[in-house]
């Protein structure tokens, strides 16, 4: 009794219990499936564009109720348009009475509008019953003429260059010179500070890249500003100053060179008949003494 009571219970206690694994390969093979099923329906969807087709279909059909119910294109008014012509508006949106109305990206049509040499800003909206698109256009300011390769480009008051042709109505600034338009507002905010010498600048050149001259009174005769490269702010003063306290702009000048920081270089210019006389009668009649 006792040897078999013994045997049995080494028996007993040596016996091996293997783990459950059916579970986790059930599992394992259902996630390999799933993720099989999903790549194959990527690859179909991808293949024969199903969910954009039904997208399609629904969003056509959704336009076609709607139109049937009204929501149709009937005019468009454009505010703000001055060198814009309305053909150009009309070409570039692409549209036609009757479009379904809700279908209409506004800020696409937005984007085209702004595409128009010169629009420098629009706004799209929409009202219903009537269908109306309402476009307001905030058109580019012309503050100066490029000339550049014997030809004249406008430039807005922002440096850029308008494509598109321009005849000016009133005397503007004409600039010449590679790099001018870039550079030109810079300059500006210096020299429109003086009301006085301002409106008499004509031309402004940009000279090699690197400066400017400046033509007053009459493009062909006035009197040429040799601006610094550098401290033309500096340079302007000065020039404001003499004005003030010598009228150096009022006498018969060639050019003013500031190039110099600490001289001014100045070249008389010649005298007319005309002029020479004026200034000896004017010195006639002053009194001796004076």
């Amino acid at each position: 009794m006792t040897d078999n009571a013994e045997i049995k219970k080494t028996t007993t206690d040596n016996r091996v219990f293997l783990p459950r694994e059916w579970p986790y390969r059930l599992l394992g093979n259902f996630l390999i499936l799933t993720l099989i099923v999903l790549i194959a329906f990527g690859i179909v969807t991808i293949r024969t564009n199903l969910v954009g087709r039904q997208i399609n279909n629904l969003t056509e059909g959704f336009y076609d109720l709607t139109s049937k119910l009204g929501f149709t294109l009937d005019d468009i008014l454009i505010e703000g348009r001055d060198k814009t012509s309305r053909r150009a508006v009309m070409e570039v949106l692409g549209l036609k009475r009757g479009d379904n109305i809700l279908s209409l990206d506004l800020n696409e049509l937005k984007n085209r509008l702004e595409t128009l040499p010169w629009v420098r800003r629009a706004e799209v909206r929409r009202s219903y019953f009537p269908n109306i698109l309402r476009i307001s256009l905030t058109e580019r300011r012309v503050a100066s003429l490029w000339q550049i390769s014997e030809k004249f480009h406008p430039i807005d008051t922002e440096g850029n260059v308008i494509n598109a042709p321009f005849r000016p109505t009133k005397p503007i600034l004409l600039i010449v010179g590679e790099g001018a338009p870039e550079h030109i507002n810079a300059l500006l905010e210096i020299i429109k500070k003086d009301n006085d010498i301002w409106p008499r600048v004509k031309v402004a050149n940009y000279i090699s890249k690197r400066r400017w001259n400046l033509i007053l009174d009459d493009i062909e005769n006035g009197v040429t500003v040799k601006l610094p490269e550098e401290n033309v702010e500096h340079a302007w003063k000065k020039l404001v100053k003499l004005d003030q306290t010598q009228g150096i702009l009022k006498r018969k000048l060639t050019f003013i060179d500031l190039r110099l920081k600490n001289k001014v270089i100045v070249k008389l210019g010649k005298m007319t008949d005309e002029e020479r006389q004026k200034l000896k009668e004017n010195n006639e009649e002053k009194p001796r003494g004076a």
